[in-house]
């Protein structure tokens, strides 16, 4: 599939499937995570794979949704601030990364077939503590993955003569 339809095919998946995620489709989406653009090539997160089911109650405490706990995966997707470059009028730009490294992960996965969701409205405080997260690491997306359940819905998108000039 083409870079537009597989663009048009990716959608906040929020139900999935009680089905495991086959090892070489995760290790494919984890190299097209690694090979995401990033300021100065720096790299500046971390992925971390729950998928216990012990690790998932306790991930399903940092966001508590019923659709959330279908996932048989969910990623914590981390800044590591102590790496992420700053630019010369003090921005940083991890949050900027890191936001690159996620869509990669989910084109990759939705190329795949399995289903994705951004979450960043979690207990971060919570997930950096349960899951042993570093002093300089923020845990800044959490990204529950596999195969859908639902179908995708129509998106909302503003006209291109309201984005573009």
């Amino acid at each position: 599939m083409d870079l537009l339809e597989l663009i048009k095919n990716r959608y906040s998946c929020r139900s999935y499937q009680p089905t495991s995620v086959e090892q070489d489709k995760l290790d494919y989406i984890m190299e097209c995570v690694r090979l995401a653009p990033s300021a100065v090539n720096k790299q500046p997160w971390k992925f971390r794979f729950v998928s216990s089911e012990e690790d998932r109650k306790i991930i399903c405490q940092c966001y508590n949704r019923e659709w959330f706990a279908t996932a048989p995966i969910v990623v914590i997707a981390s800044i590591l601030h102590d790496e992420e470059w700053v630019r010369s009028d003090g921005k940083h730009h991890g949050d900027i990364d890191i936001a690159i490294a996620v869509e990669h992960f989910c084109l990759a996965a939705t190329e795949l077939g399995l289903g994705t969701c951004w979450v960043c409205n979690f207990d971060a405080e919570l997930c950096k503590k349960s899951f042993g997260l570093g002093e300089n690491e923020e845990a800044a997306v959490l990204i529950p993955i596999g195969y859908p359940a639902d179908d995708s819905k129509e998106k909302k998108r503003k006209a291109i003569e309201e984005i573009c000039k």
